[in-house]
């Protein structure tokens, strides 16, 4: 953004946080701004890229998939060029749902979503075919205790 941010962009972002999905009016309301107000501050932020999208949070378990994989690689690997190839290569499996290039004992940290075992070794099969890795150890998650937090704002 142009200017800082103030609390009022913060009681916005926290609001859309919430709900999304909630109507301008509504989100006016909450924040104590006219709809006109509401709707510039809300139209700064996402030209500025702070707000880069609005989405929907689905239930895993209800859509069949349950079995939540940490996949942390290790490469030997650092080149500009492999790191392009890889990038490519992984956000082409629709199973990674996050995607971090981390520091320490490990380069890369996946989080996948599928349905069940066999699943995710077909996505294994799918990120090692192509590509060079070291190692790929995997992590499974037995419960989310909590997901999907809000960004901590101010």
């Amino acid at each position: 953004m142009d200017q800082k941010m103030d609390q009022i962009d913060f009681r916005i972002l926290s609001e859309l946080q919430r709900d999304s999905s909630q109507s301008q009016r509504d989100l006016a309301d909450r924040v104590g701004l006219s709809q006109n107000a509401a709707w510039r501050r809300l139209k700064a932020l996402e030209a500025s890229g702070v707000i880069r999208g609005r989405t929907v949070v689905l239930d895993r378990e209800k859509l069949g998939a349950g079995l939540v994989v940490f996949a942390m690689v290790k490469t030997r690997h650092h080149s500009a060029d492999w790191l392009d190839t890889f990038r490519r290569h992984v956000s082409a499996i629709p199973e990674v749902i996050d995607f971090f290039r981390i520091g320490g004992e490990y380069d890369y940290l996946l989080k996948i979503v599928v349905r069940d075992m066999a699943s995710y070794d077909g996505v294994y099969k799918r990120l090692i075919s192509k590509i060079d890795l070291e190692t790929v150890t995997s992590y499974f998650a037995m419960e989310a205790i909590e997901e999907q937090r809000p960004v901590p704002l101010g």
